[in-house]
Formats: C-alpha cells, structure tokens, sequence
C-alpha cells in the first residue's frame, strides 16, 4: 500500500510540476489543453498549444492549463485521466484532448466529469454515436491545403519523385496523404507539364505521429534515404520537421532538394530556404469559439470538420487551416500555385461537399473504384478512405 501511495504521489508532482501556475481570479475562465508531443515540435503540438495562447490573448480572464508529451514513451505511467483530474481540481471548464491517440479515453474520462465540456480534435465519436452528450469532436480540413502543398511539390520535382514521410496508418493519414498526391498528380500534368502518369509518389510510414527512438523509423534516416533514391521532394504528415533540417543540410552541399513540413507555421523556420511551404492549422479559430459558446450556455456535442476560410485561408483571424509560403519556392512556381489556389478555391466556393480533385475516376489502391468518372467522393467517404489511392506507392495498412 506504501508503494502505491508513493507512485501515486511521485504521478501527482510530475503533473503539477508541468501545469502552469497563476493566481486564481474569479472571472478566470480556465480550460486544459492535453498534448501528445511537446508544445514547441514545431508542428502538430505546438500548433494547438499556440491555439490556447490564441484563446489567452483574444477573451478576457482566459487562462490554459496544458500538460505536453502524453504517450506511451514520454509519460508511461501517466494516464489521461491523471491529467484531467488535476485539471477539473484547478477549475477547468473546457479541456481539448489534441490526437486520436486520445480518442478512446476522452470518451471514457468525459463520463466521469459529466459537467465538463471535452473536445477531441480529429476523432468521430459524435459522428458515430457513442459520445455522451459532454463531448464533442473537432477537425480542419487540412486537406485542401494538403492539395496546395503537393501542388508546390510538383512544380518543383526535377526529377519526377516525390517523398512522403507519414506517421501511423489510419484514415486520417491515408486521407491526408491522398489528397496531397491528388495535388501533385494535377499539377504535374496541367501546370508543370508532366505526364501525371510518369509522376512517383512514394509514402513510408514511420509508426508514431513523431519519431519514438527504437519505436518508430527514424525520420532523418528516412529523409536523407528519400533524397539518396532520387527524391528531391520530400513531404511531411508527421509532428515534425526532420525532412526540413536534412533537405537544408543537402543544399548546402549543393543537392538541389526540397522540403514540405506539415501542422505548424514554424515548420520551415530551420531551414527556410529548403522549404516550398507548409499547410498549416490555426486552432485558435476553433478553440475561441467554442469557449465562447460555452461561456454563453449556448455550446452543444457535435462533430465539426472545419473548412478553411476561402475568402483569404491565411487570415489567423478567420481560417482554422491555410498554406504559407515558403522561401525554397520560386517566384515562378509560386505564381502557378496561386493560378492553382484560385481553380481551387472557385469549385469549392460553389461546391460546399465535396473537395477539389476528389473526383471520378478516382481508385483505390487495390483497384476498387472510388468514384466513376463525373462522380464526385462524398464528405463521408473521405474522411474514411480505407485505403490509399490508385497511383501512390506505400501501404494502406
């Protein structure tokens, strides 16, 4: 019983120790922010934990608690429950359980604080039905910057090969991967010129949303052996940005190579003149306003996929997604992608269920069709795609 007490305890001051501390204030609104990777990955998590400085800066007496690095190889013996206990304790209201990695036990802890509002970014337990009435679910679609970013990474292949490091396999990243070679393909043949049929894409999944040493593959080993094949444009749909660090590191050694990060804005900020661009998310959007229902009794469980802001999708004040440019982009190729952003941005204008390019013909992998010719890939269907598309290399399991 001794030992259990002084585990629980040890659990209790890591916690505490990784919560923020400020005086308590009546008019506080104080809301928790579960991370899976560290706050400053340069991508997925600090995406979201810059998301809460969002909500800190724009409503008054707004205060985050966050707690980064919940999983398996960080914090193994700390659960989610410990952590949303000893944030319902300091007084939350709201608390964002930012990963799938967090779906399944957001929707058991949700039941044991039936007075706090949960959101789980990326799940579907709304969707589904399984959700108490305390939780909800929330999504951008990443995946029309996604079209913008393969877009960038066909106009610039020299070579007709392009890389994709992805984390885990699941819908989510099957979809996103997809659309980000639904982007290439396209622009390949109708702006650079190419045979979209000459064009390679190959995806490797490294098994975690980030690399786990003796886990996971390693992402730099894995960028330096894209680029040793004849890749010179590798894309990123994992936490962070190690395709960035190693395509800068071959341009200085004179190697015409590329880099597309992927979740944050600071993605290319370490090796800025190796990167086309990053689509990125700004969860502040989402995050603000969903307190703000809350603080008003008006918020209610629902499952949202967020479109981005079509009148200008980098606007940091409206859009929950967009596409930054970057410094590897040529001033040529960046006035293509734009003519590329504008078709895009026109059919989904008038087009409101369905995405850019998701459409017929359109296969699976396998070979089972998609979408037949002048049909168009449902929302649903989308969101999940079972396996990758018919033209990509890599597993979709």
């Amino acid at each position: 019983m001794r030992n259990k007490l002084l585990f629980f305890m040890a659990i209790i001051m890591t916690l505490l120790a990784l919560i923020p501390v400020a005086a308590q204030d009546d008019e506080e609104f104080i809301f928790g922010m579960v991370l899976v990777g560290p706050r400053d990955d340069r991508g997925w998590s600090q995406a979201h934990y810059e998301g809460g400085l969002y909500v800190e800066e724009r409503i008054p007496g707004a205060r985050m608690l966050y707690f980064e690095s919940l999983n398996p190889s960080d914090t193994p013996e700390t659960t989610l429950m410990d952590v949303v206990s000893l944030f319902v304790d300091e007084g939350a209201q709201v608390i964002f359980t930012t990963s799938d990695a967090f779906e399944e036990d957001t929707n058991a802890v949700a039941r044991e604080f039936p007075d706090v509002v949960f959101i789980n970014v990326s799940g579907d337990d709304v969707l589904v039905g399984t959700a108490p009435p305390n939780l909800g679910n929330v999504m951008a679609q990443i995946e029309i910057p996604r079209l913008i970013a393969g877009c960038a990474a066909a106009l610039t292949t020299q070579t007709g090969k392009i890389g994709y490091l992805g984390p885990l396999i699941n819908a989510e990243t099957r979809r996103v991967s997809s659309s980000a070679y639904l982007g290439a393909r396209y622009c390949y043949e109708n702006y650079a010129g190419g045979n979209a049929e000459d064009l390679e894409f190959k995806v490797v999944w490294i098994g975690f949303w980030f690399p786990i040493p003796g886990v996971t593959l390693d992402a730099t080993e894995q960028s330096n052996a894209f680029f040793d094949d004849g890749f010179d444009v590798v894309m990123s749909g994992i936490d962070t940005a190690e395709m960035v660090i190693v395509a800068g590191q071959r341009q200085q050694e004179g190697e015409n190579v590329y880099a597309i990060p992927y979740n944050s804005l600071e993605g290319c900020n370490q090796a800025p003149e190796a990167c086309l661009g990053v689509p990125y998310y700004n969860w502040g959007v989402a995050y603000k306003s969903i307190i703000e229902e809350v603080q008003a009794g008006t918020w209610e469980s629902r499952w949202d996929w967020v479109a981005p802001d079509y009148e200008d999708m980098n606007n940091l004040e409206t859009s929950i997604t967009g596409f930054a440019l970057g410094e590897g982009l040529s001033e040529e190729n960046a006035a293509l992608l734009q003519e590329f952003i504008d078709e895009l941005v026109a059919y989904q204008m008038e087009n409101q269920d369905s995405f850019f390019l998701w459409q017929g013909p359109l296969n699976l992998q396998d070979g089972t069709i998609l979408a037949e010719e002048g049909e168009t890939v449902s929302l649903e269907d989308i969101w999940y795609l079972p396996q990758l598309l018919e033209g990509m290399q890599g597993d979709s399991e």
